[in-house]
């Protein structure tokens, strides 16, 4: 998942933008926990120049479901000149 939102980033989104990914742990790797598929899924993000702001679950509505939030190749902020 991360890998497809990566090469749509690169070729559709600005810098500075943000993206909206929505997991399903079950459907990446059934055999570990969420979590451990959330917290996977979200190092790759961030390999990838991303940086994830926030993530929830879908708890209650969806059983092992995770939404992340964040920006994409984020500039790095100018020290003031003194």
């Amino acid at each position: 998942m991360a890998r497809i939102l990566a090469l749509n980033a690169s070729y559709f989104l600005k810098t500075g933008g943000y993206f909206v990914i929505s997991i399903k742990a079950n459907c990446i790797d059934s055999t570990v926990p969420a979590e451990a598929v959330f917290a996977s899924e979200v190092k790759k993000l961030q390999a990838e120049q991303f940086k994830p702001m926030e993530q929830v679950t879908l708890e209650p509505f969806e059983r092992d479901h995770a939404c992340v939030v964040g920006a994409y190749r984020v500039p790095k902020k100018q020290k003031p000149a003194s």
